[in-house]
């Protein structure tokens, strides 16, 4: 299985947006992410960026593009992405003071995460929490 175990995940969640340096000011910005690459075209739209979080990344663009993919997520709507942090109530702070919309502030959950929802600017919802499973080979 590639990426068990190694350096690099094996799962990256891919993500277009209307605007796309937005959506990477942000992911940077407001929660945390830290900017891996970004591959810009002629007229300035994001072909292609990955940020990362932790041992984690995604992947992002700007729609309308053209090529397979961006015909593929043409009708796809807002997606939810889980993000595993240290501390989320610092976290949490963070966003809010950069004002991002909170869903659901911190709350402790039955299975023994403490986690929060917002959304980002174009709908998609990022879930930040101490949940980590432990992935087996």
């Amino acid at each position: 299985m590639t990426g068990t175990g190694s350096g690099s995940p094996s799962i990256y969640p891919t993500l277009l947006y209307a605007d796309a340096k937005a959506a990477i000011k942000q992911l940077t910005e407001v929660f945390g992410f830290t900017e891996l690459t970004v591959y810009e075209g002629e007229d300035g739209a994001v072909l292609h960026a990955e940020l990362v979080q932790g041992n984690g990344a995604v992947m992002l663009g700007s729609k309308g593009r053209g090529g397979l993919f961006d015909a593929a997520m043409k009708e796809a709507g807002p997606t939810g992405v889980y993000v595993v942090v240290d501390d989320v109530d610092a976290h949490h702070r963070h966003a809010v003071e950069h004002g991002a919309e909170i869903l659901v502030p911190p709350t402790d959950q039955d299975y023994g995460s403490r986690d929060y929802m917002a959304r980002d600017a174009e709908g998609n919802v990022w879930s930040f929490g101490t949940y980590a499973p432990e992935i087996r080979a």
